[in-house]
């Protein structure tokens, strides 16, 4: 997901007000806020646990007098403390790949991106360590450097707590970066930053609105991102969400209580009642007769692994689904069937085939869930054993928190989805596919994928990618997203790094 796109339609020579190298402040300047309090909050919450969240949140109002009285740094110095200190590196460059770049993009400030784009060269000034925005920086504003402190960490890669340069060394390294022939051509930021007088031109927010003879080419899009918070944690936020959690704890605890004594068809007149709500648009299909050789293959968007659950819901009868990463805590509490695919191609191809011949099935062609507005490839192999497609249009909204994970513990995703004050899901179930839009008119299984996958993001709004589940892994775990038979040991595995935090305390 991280190829840069043709640029070729806009080139910023052709403008007579275009630069060829810029140097811009992060935040602040490119990021319309700020403040840094809520991106450390993502660190403390994402990359460390709860307690840290909760101290780093209580200290805010120390962080606000230091600001008053003019001592930021010491203020920085202290976030940074808090959030950072103990934590592996690998975590915090893992956060800093999958979680921070989503919150990013969101407070980005488009006039600012204009007019850092149209510059060939490009620098970003932060005051936070680098690792943290690096990526963000280079993949998706398509930054040449990024100046950022460094974080110290000690010989078994934990952080300190503590940084290398700062605001007093971005002002060299500008100077180093530009070299003796010539001074940058743009700096942007707020008055008193010390790199600014390096520049030729300075310019200060809020930057007027240009306009081009060629728009500009958007930022890189963030598709996958990671964590389990849906709200930036500003102070306010993240006060509430603390208020939350308990109510929400014993509130996810009596929903899945109830789903799983009650009958699934009375589930969406119960669901408004514990706050939730399920919206049924289209006319589903009737149950499987004795008269048809074959059930309904349900073809579902993948959005969390609540889906073929709900899907049930909406249907009123339990609809077995096939799953593949879903963890064991999960399947066992399950109110539906579950078939575990093998990802060998002949062998799951004959376990939906059997099952499809005794009832109906519920398949999530993408192979992994997508929180943005885009729709990952499908894979072909439902097309191949059945004409009698569904298509199911499904989609949700939370307020607090996401319910699904790349880095995480998967068996959290239901107890996170039902902890929000109130979850809401949609499901649209289009026409059955016609015959000849099937693999029966003599049509490949791949157009009829890329067919029924056009459908549903015509029905959702989301746009249609080539994307699959091996690129989300590769962007937000740093693996190809293949579960192998030794996670079942991932519960042990999860512990033994808690308590091995610890040890950079020790040494």
């Amino acid at each position: 997901m991280f190829e840069r796109r043709d640029t070729g339609e806009w080139n910023p020579a052709m403008e007579e007000e275009s630069s060829s190298s810029v140097v811009s402040e992060f935040e602040g300047t490119l990021l319309k806020d700020p403040d840094l309090f809520s991106y450390f909050m993502l660190m403390a919450f994402e990359a460390s646990n709860l307690l840290r969240f909760a101290l780093l949140l209580l200290l805010w109002p120390v962080i606000c007098c230091l600001d008053a009285f003019g001592m930021e740094d010491y203020g920085l110095k202290l976030m940074i403390f808090v959030a950072l200190a103990g934590v592996p590196e690998s975590e915090i460059k893992a956060v800093s790949r999958a979680v921070l770049p989503k919150f990013f993009m969101d407070d980005l400030n488009g006039d600012a991106w204009r007019e850092f784009s149209a510059c060939e060269k490009r620098v970003v000034v932060t005051r936070m360590p680098g690792v943290m925005v690096e990526r963000f920086a280079k993949e998706h504003l398509r930054a040449d450097e990024v100046i950022g402190s460094e974080l110290v960490m000690n010989r078994f890669g934990y952080a300190t707590g503590f940084v290398e340069g700062g605001d007093g060394a971005a002002f060299g390294r500008v100077d180093k970066l530009s070299g003796d022939d010539e001074r940058p051509s743009k700096g942007l930021g707020r008055p008193g930053l010390s790199f600014l007088s390096l520049c030729k031109e300075q310019k200060q927010p809020p930057f007027a609105e240009k306009h081009y003879n060629l728009e500009p080419p958007e930022p890189l899009k963030v598709i996958f991102h990671d964590g389990r918070l849906a709200k930036r944690p500003t102070p306010l936020m993240a006060f509430l969400t603390l208020v939350w959690m308990p109510f929400g704890i014993v509130l996810a605890f009596i929903r899945i209580v109830v789903g799983l004594s009650l009958p699934i068809g009375v589930i969406p007149i119960i669901a408004p009642i514990l706050g939730g709500r399920v919206i049924i648009k289209g006319k589903p299909p009737p149950p499987v007769s004795r008269d048809n050789a074959t059930g309904v293959l349900f073809v579902c968007t993948h959005r969390t692994l609540m889906d073929p659950v709900v899907l049930s819901t909406a249907l009123g009868r339990r609809i077995p689904a096939v799953i593949y990463s879903l963890s064991k805590l999960s399947e066992i509490l399950s109110p539906i069937p579950t078939i575990r695919l093998t990802r060998t191609r002949e062998t799951d191809r004959e376990m939906i085939k059997d099952q499809l011949s005794k009832s109906d099935l519920a398949v999530c062609p993408e192979g992994t869930t997508c929180r943005e507005p885009f729709l990952l490839r499908f894979s072909a192999l439902f097309a191949e054993l059945t004409d009698r497609i569904v298509p199911v249009a499904m989609n949700y909204r939370v307020g607090l928190f996401h319910a699904t994970t790349a880095r995480g513990w998967k068996a959290m995703d239901p107890i996170f989805f039902f902890m929000n004050p109130r979850p809401i899901y949609e499901v649209t179930f289009l026409n059955q596919l016609p015959a000849e839009a099937t693999c029966s008119s003599g049509k490949s299984p791949i157009d009829v994928a890329n067919y029924v996958q056009r459908l549903l993001g015509t029905t959702l709004g989301f746009e249609c990618t080539n994307l699959t589940r091996k690129d989300k892994y590769r962007v937000l775990a740093g693996t190809d997203g293949t579960v192998s038979a030794s996670s079942n040991a991932s519960l042990f595995n999860r512990v033994k790094r808690v308590v091995s935090t610890f040890e950079a305390f020790i040494h």
